[in-house]
């Protein structure tokens, strides 16, 4: 059974929501658990678990600064739990704690896999055909250069053939439009690298609303805007669902009938777009199987974030991620001949 290494301390309702997830995946079975942390206050929430407990009384603070820690706290339970993967004790990890944090521990520690420079945080977005698209970068690199853009667009397609057992994911950049005159010269650059690689199906350029129309099952940019996307799309997704919750409650004393189907509505929306359903964002491009979760991650989104590392692991998507690099470079070293 695949082990699991899961940051006890790591979240804004840690450690009580990121045990209880934890438990949960231990008692069903579904992988073995290492909890890290400090076992004085982690043990006494599973008393009759038999999960096994690695102690360390060093936290990073949510709102700490990722470069202090990596400075300071080695031993921290976020860069423990990357120890025990580097060793090969566990085969995966999960952190709801400070993801700057978690991501300068991940490369540090664990390493970059080969052909990656930079590693890039993937995030998951509901599409209008009822599947799922790929947002990479959501925030791990701010400022990046076109070869870097294409190695994220390289591990983005093979995270969504191992994620959704896609064959040919459709893969583009994202754009202000998609004529290949618009961009700019990061966005120009990237698509000339990309239109030469290999990939399974290049869209080219692909605009916001892409992300969201199913036209695409990867966009890639850069952490910036990857990361002011994201966070524009969890901010539509709560305006809607409050909207939509108000509509729901005026109607639901003078329309019964009514109010029962549009609860039932605002409830599966409400499933589609909560992170929680989907567990984490992996760290691609680490050696090593690495989710990070939402700060604000419940005991439902731990559990899911545990079983997404779990099937990782299983569907080898660190292996399949090597091998497209290695094929990467080799056409490159090609080229250059």
């Amino acid at each position: 059974m695949v082990r699991i290494a899961v940051d006890g301390m790591g979240g804004d309702f840690a450690p009580h929501a990121v045990v209880k997830g934890a438990e949960s995946v231990f008692r069903d079975k579904i992988a073995e658990i290492v909890l890290v942390g400090d076992e004085a206050i982690l043990r006494p929430l599973i008393p009759d678990s038999s999960i096994e407990i690695i102690h360390t009384p060093i936290s990073v603070g949510m709102d700490e600064s990722p470069s202090n820690a990596l400075r300071k706290k080695g031993d921290c339970s976020i860069n423990k739990a990357f120890e025990l993967l580097k060793t090969g004790k566990v085969q995966g990890v999960v952190t709801a704690g400070n993801s700057g944090a978690a991501m300068g521990f991940a490369i540090f520690t664990l390493g970059r896999l080969p052909g990656v420079d930079r590693p890039a945080i993937a995030t998951l977005h509901p599409n209008a055909t009822g599947g799922t698209t790929v947002l990479v970068d959501s925030g791990g690199n701010v400022e990046c250069k076109p070869t870097h853009l294409a190695q994220f667009a390289m591990m983005g397609d093979v995270f969504a053939r191992c994620a959704f057992g896609l064959e040919a994911p459709k893969v583009g950049i994202l754009s202000n439009a998609t004529e290949e005159t618009k961009g700019n010269e990061l966005t120009r650059e990237t698509h000339n690298i990309l239109k030469s690689a290999g990939l399974g199906c290049y869209l080219g350029y692909v605009e916001g609303t892409d992300m969201h129309n199913g036209n695409a099952d990867v966009v890639v940019t850069d952490g910036f805007v990857g990361n002011v996307s994201l966070k524009v799309t969890e901010g539509v997704a709560e305006m809607l669902m409050g909207f939509l919750k108000e509509k729901a409650r005026e109607k639901k004393g003078n329309d019964p009938v009514g109010y029962t189907i549009m609860a039932e509505v605002v409830t599966q929306i409400y499933q589609r777009f909560d992170y929680a359903n989907i567990g984490g964002a992996p760290l691609l491009g680490v050696d090593g199987v690495s989710i990070i979760c939402h700060g604000k991650s419940s005991e439902h989104a731990i559990r899911n974030a545990i079983v997404m590392a779990a099937s990782f692991v299983d569907n080898n998507l660190n292996e399949s991620i090597k091998e497209t690099m290695h094929n990467y470079e080799s056409l490159q070293k090609i080229k250059e001949r």
